[in-house]
């Protein structure tokens, strides 16, 4: 295949060179996506409401919009996937991207509308490869085909007529250019296919025969498919299969756990790992430097950001901070304004700024419990429900619970690690875990997503706690009392492996 990488290295490369503003004006660069999203909006039933028109500052946008989380936002949410137009956004809305984590229902539907797929994620994405081609001189990246990893639609939702609900990746992979898909694989029929029992293999089959030089996807679902081709074919290393590969593209949950499984492997000789996050809500920031893993945050494509300071999440009065007031050092929640209709939106996801002019960040985490190590999102109100189902169901009755993931290892799939403690325990250990485990997926799509034939994230587990276990472990952090709050989930395993070593 013709090498085409030096025929548009220029093209991407000129895009960093409008980047460079980032250093000093990102006060303007900002302040301008925010007066190009409020003039866009004027005339929708919430500019309108908040009389988007006199709107000229920050200041005035700040005084005038509150805080939304996504329950204040469902109704007219919900509005637009039911085709109403002019809600959030001016016309209508046919895309939405599907994802766990609220407390109002099964799952949110974040919009994706035409400005949002052009000026954000598809700009995003080209970011992307800009930065990679500026990192790495002597790529060859368009010599050959990009493996992307996507996802599928809700099918089974009762919608309007034209609207799609799905992952985003699905989302994305079927409003691509016609002319980007000439140069990608797996083709979009299989590509947006939902079984994964039946889509894993033809992954498999569509990338032996093609000559892939890039993937992108998120990083637990990703190794499943490389462990499957290397299965398949009887290789090592997949640079046996795909010689001429040279970057992984990833995204949607941290690398690091995975880190030294991919290292395995590749030639890392030939290997480049490159970080960017990318989220339903959109595509924020892209890793721009090879000494250090913080993250360019991307401040002209369509999104304005605020930041409120993780000590006060829980005020009613919060103080939030343009980027031109942001510290070096300090974590936030992030706050978005952007062209999918979501304003002053509270992401729920938090970061840490590590360098300022250009802003690089690192994500820190979500603020709230949960677990997100496979990309399942599972998140707090999901383990009660599920639990509680269980224990009804058996005859148990649980004091006590904390769960965390356990990472794949040479012989084994990722899965969720449970440490419960009964005051009744089930007649049927095992039937209890099934429960819970069918539970969980009844009300949290993406656990189920990655569930689905035991492909991605195997069964739960349990470890039957020992009386007084939790009282314990809180004791011998010196929260033991009237207040006593106890870790339902964490992304890490750190308190349960704290909790492990006082059973033993």
């Amino acid at each position: 295949m013709i090498d085409f990488t030096p025929f548009v290295r220029g093209h991407f490369l000129s895009r960093l060179q409008q980047q460079v503003r980032y250093i000093d004006h990102a006060d303007a660069v900002q302040q301008g996506e925010l007066v190009r999203l409020i003039e866009k909006a004027s005339l929708t039933r919430i500019g309108r409401k908040y009389d988007f028109s006199s709107i000229r500052t920050y200041k005035q946008f700040a005084t005038s919009l509150p805080l939304y989380s996504y329950e204040d936002l469902r109704p007219q949410i919900m509005r637009m996937v039911n085709g109403i137009k002019d809600e959030l956004w001016p016309g209508r809305c046919v895309n939405f991207a599907q994802s766990s984590g609220t407390s109002g229902g099964r799952s949110k539907y974040i919009p994706i509308t035409r400005e949002s797929f052009q000026w954000n994620h598809y700009q995003g994405a080209s970011d992307v490869v800009s930065h990679y081609l500026n990192l790495n001189p002597e790529s060859r990246i368009f010599s050959g085909k990009a493996f992307i990893l996507g996802g599928s639609f809700a099918n089974n939702l009762q919608l309007p007529r034209g609207v799609r609900v799905g992952d985003l990746s699905a989302n994305l992979i079927e409003n691509m250019n016609p002319l980007a898909n000439l140069a990608r694989i797996p083709s979009r029929q299989v590509a947006l296919m939902e079984d994964w029992v039946e889509k894993l293999p033809r992954l498999v089959e569509a990338s032996l025969g093609a000559d892939v030089t890039n993937l992108s996807g998120v990083p637990s679902w990703f190794l499943t498919v490389l462990h499957e081709v290397l299965k398949r074919t009887g290789k090592s290393s997949i640079h046996e299969v795909w010689p001429h590969l040279e970057v992984f593209f990833h995204g949607g949950i941290a690398f690091e756990p995975y880190r030294r499984q991919y290292e395995a492997i590749c030639d890392m000789d030939k290997m480049h790992f490159l970080d960017t996050y990318n989220a339903s809500e959109g595509f924020f920031a892209v890793q721009s430097d090879w000494a250090s893993e913080a993250m360019l945050l991307l401040l002209d494509v369509g999104i304005f950001y605020e930041f409120l300071p993780i000590e006060d999440i829980d005020s009613e009065t919060p103080e939030v901070y343009p980027i031109w007031e942001v510290e070096k050092g300090r974590t936030y929640e992030l706050i978005i304004t952007a062209a999918n209709g979501l304003w002053r939106y509270r992401l729920g996801d938090t970061v840490t700024i590590e360098q300022l002019n250009p802003v690089k960040i690192k994500i820190a985490g979500r603020t709230r419990s949960f677990i997100n190590a496979f990309g399942e999102e599972l998140m707090v109100h999901n383990a009660d429900h599920a639990i509680t189902l269980a224990s009804q169901e058996t005859g148990a009755q649980v004091l006590d619970y904390t769960a965390a993931p356990v990472y794949a290892h040479d012989n084994t799939r990722g899965h969720h690690q449970w440490l419960v403690e009964f005051a009744r325990r089930p007649d049927d250990e095992a039937r209890f875990m099934q429960l819970l485990d069918q539970h969980l997926r009844e009300v949290n799509s993406d656990y189920d997503a990655k569930r689905s034939g035991d492909i991605f994230l195997a069964m739960p587990t349990l470890v039957v706690a020992p009386k007084g276990l939790f009282d314990r472990w809180l004791a011998s952090t010196g929260k033991l009392g009237g207040q006593r709050k106890v870790p339902r989930l964490n992304n890490n395993r750190t308190v349960i492996e704290q909790m492990l070593a006082l059973i033993n």
